[in-house]
C-alpha cells in the first residue's frame, strides 16, 4: 500500500469531468485498488457517482491509496493527474 496526500486545483473542484477522467483511470488498472479519501469520506476511485457526491472543493486535501499491482506508478499516475488540475 502506498499513499500520498494532493490538494485539489481545480476552480470548480470534483465535478463530473475530473471524475469521469479518475474513474477512466482507476479502471485501467484493474489490478489495483485506489481509494481516496476526502471530508471524512472513503471514496472507490472506480465509482463516479461516490466522486461526484463527496462534496470534494477546490483546496479540499485528498488521500489517494492505491494497493495492488504497480502501487508507485499507479499513485504517480493519480497525483500528476490532480497536480495538472486534470487539463482543465
Amino acid at each position: 500500500m502506498v499513499s500520498k496526500i494532493v490538494k485539489v486545483v481545480n476552480a470548480e473542484g470534483m465535478h463530473m469531468r475530473p471524475a469521469g477522467i479518475i474513474t477512466k483511470a482507476a479502471k485501467s488498472h484493474p489490478d489495483s485498488e485506489i481509494i481516496m479519501k476526502a471530508n471524512g469520506k472513503e471514496i472507490k476511485a472506480t465509482a463516479v457517482m461516490q466522486i461526484m457526491s463527496a462534496g470534494i472543493k477546490k483546496g479540499t486535501d485528498v488521500e489517494i491509496i492505491v494497493t495492488g499491482g504497480n502501487e508507485e506508478s499507479v499513485l504517480d499516475e493519480f497525483v500528476k493527474m490532480f497536480e495538472d488540475g486534470f487539463g482543465e
